[in-house]
């Protein structure tokens, strides 16, 4: 069956129709909080401890906003006769939001869990130039990150914690002191 011309324009009109005829409602923002969504994309937290200044996170950023500084420290070696190993040292972490275009991609290429999404959205600043932030100031944003959705009970373990816990079972089984062995009349022997 061929559609009726001006139908689409006739449904159009309806929907138009139906959302004039609807009370609007105006949310008195500075009085009142909105009700965000449980993972909404504020601003970006930075949780310090897990940055090992891999410079990751601002090669990918198309925007080029995330501005690391690091210098190198020697570290003493973990057991004796091991050698020195080197590691990178955070000195400046900012990010400059009035650049930033919110894509989340330098969440998304952290390998190591340093970045996140904080639902805080009312950092405006008078003068454009104090939207680059410090890491004293991403780090304040990082507690206020919700915690992750709860797995699905019916969902696998991931393979990290299964090949932890086979290992723990190894090792328990290595410490554990051998069973004794049944005498040859088949009757465990007795302490």
């Amino acid at each position: 069956m061929a559609p009726i011309p001006g139908s689409g324009l006739a449904k159009g009109l309806a929907v138009t129709l139906r959302t004039m005829t609807k009370k609007t409602v105006t949310e008195q923002y500075p009085e009142a909080q909105p009700e965000l969504p449980p993972r909404t994309r504020g601003v970006i937290g930075l949780f310090e401890e897990n940055c090992t200044v891999c410079m990751l996170c601002a090669r990918e950023c198309p925007d080029w906003c995330i501005y690391i500084d690091s210098h190198k420290e020697t570290v003493p070696p973990a057991a004796p006769g091991g050698r020195e190993r080197s590691r990178n040292v955070l000195d400046r972490f900012a990010i400059d939001f009035s650049l930033c275009m919110y894509c989340g991609i330098c969440i998304e290429v952290c390998p190591f869990d340093a970045l996140f999404w904080s639902p805080e959205f009312e950092y405006a600043e008078t003068d454009i130039r104090e939207l680059t932030h410090e890491r004293d100031k991403l780090r304040e944003w990082m507690w206020t990150v919700p915690s992750p959705p709860a797995l699905d009970p019916a969902a696998e373990d991931p393979k990290e914690l299964t090949a932890a816990r086979k290992a723990a079972d190894k090792l328990a089984a290595a410490q554990a002191p051998p069973a004794a062995a049944p005498t040859e009349s088949g009757e465990e022997p007795t302490a």
